[in-house]
């Protein structure tokens, strides 16, 4: 690639994954730049251990917050028109069996405040009772459970990979730059961002600053002093076969246990894993360190006493993600710092980044080039709240 020295873009956003390339593609879309004026700097061009290639692809609408519900529903609205947006070739491998989302009778009242939310904005998310989960899957066993919600559509898991090479790919045949290199340094004055400063040696100057860092998106934020509650929390997804699963278990859902553990079918092998309590948080480094004693010790136990078919499983391989974990409230961080007002986030998805990365880049874009929100108002998902200390709280954390 071209070696930067000293050159301008209009946006310059940091981080080309998923989230990153979004917001690319939006604003490539709005058609408000000239061809290279939009940059994305990306430092890792193998995107071999970015979250969004190791994350587990999935995309529901079982939110309890609105803004959550719609964001999935920009995806979801993208996945119904994938061909005729991004060519007749695109398939992202949408599989929509839906997300099971089970309670025991302390959650039930969750449920079903969740569920009247849900309905308000035109999802198909239906409350199960024991009978019909019995009914509808044969495989479940539901002692114990006094509630399930079920997405019967709408819901589902893709390849995550293939969705950020079409916004990357789209992004660039409109005139996006991709740089590979590092952001070692912010310029600042006043309340402006003026440039970038790459490890590389090159500088850019920029109009705009878009943080799509990912988990390193505090640390991108504390090179000019901003506190920003996001870092990398280490996440294991573990690969199953089971010998007596039958044609039903395979067209399951993403299902989600009480204890938080989650399984779904992933070709003829299934995925599972579960989301550690705060203080049993593995050490968020070498990505190649697979803890197996989660999985022995939390995840069998589980899914082996909500699916009677796994009590005979087999662990074919696992892998390491990051979560980009906001430690505030684990949602997301959209729209301009109130006082360096050209430098936006786009961060702290706690796990949500694939399904929320249309809606959020189509946000950015809209702020960057209209100066507000033009189709969702994410204003509460905005850093107030975390000047603030203010959480958004999520009640259907998976």
């Amino acid at each position: 690639m071209t070696k930067v020295t000293n050159e301008t873009a209009d946006v310059v956003i940091v981080g080309g994954a998923a989230i990153g390339s979004a917001v690319a593609y939006y604003l490539a879309m709005l058609g408000q730049f000239e061809p290279g004026r939009v940059v994305i700097v990306e430092r890792d061009m193998t995107f071999a251990e970015c979250s969004t290639a190791r994350s587990a692809g999935g995309i529901r609408q079982q939110f309890s917050t609105p803004e959550n519900i719609a964001l999935s529903q920009v995806l979801l609205s993208l996945l119904r028109k994938l061909k005729e947006t991004f060519g007749p070739d695109a398939d992202v491998g949408f599989k929509e069996q839906g997300y099971l989302i089970l309670a025991s009778e302390s959650g039930v009242p969750i449920l079903r405040g969740n569920n009247a939310i849900q309905r308000t904005a035109d999802t198909d998310i239906h409350l199960l009772e024991p009978d019909a989960m019995r009914q509808r899957f044969p495989w479940l066993n539901v002692d114990g459970m006094a509630l399930g919600s079920f997405g019967a559509t709408g819901e589902g898991w893709l390849d995550p990979v293939i969705l950020m090479t079409l916004f990357r790919d789209a992004a660039k045949a409109k005139g996006v730059r991709v740089i590979k290199d590092t952001v070692v340094a912010i310029e600042k004055h006043g309340a402006k961002v003026e440039a970038v400063q790459l490890a590389g040696g090159g500088r850019i100057a920029c109009g705009s600053l878009v943080n799509a860092a990912g988990p390193a998106a505090g640390a991108l934020s504390g090179l000019i002093g901003i506190a920003l509650p996001v870092e990398p929390r280490k996440r294991f997804v573990y690969v199953i076969d089971c010998k007596d699963a039958t044609p039903e278990l395979h067209a399951a859902p993403l299902t989600v246990d009480p204890s938080g553990v989650w399984f779904r079918p992933e070709g003829r092998q299934f995925i599972t894993g579960v989301s550690p309590e705060e203080h049993a948080e593995p050490p968020a480094g070498d990505l190649d360190q697979i803890d197996h004693s989660i999985f022995e010790e939390i995840v069998w136990p589980q899914i082996a006493t909500r699916v009677p078919a796994f009590e005979a499983v087999k662990v074919t391989s696992a892998w390491a993600g990051h979560y980009d974990y906001n430690t505030l409230d684990q949602n997301a961080i959209i729209g301009p710092h109130p006082d360096v007002t050209n430098f936006y986030f786009a961060n702290g998805f706690s796990g949500h980044g694939l399904q929320q990365s249309a809606g959020a880049g189509r946000a950015i874009a809209e702020l960057i080039v209209h100066g507000g929100f033009r189709t969702i108002d994410l204003t509460r998902f905005g850093y107030g709240r975390v000047a603030r200390g203010e959480p958004l709280l999520e009640l259907n954390i998976i």
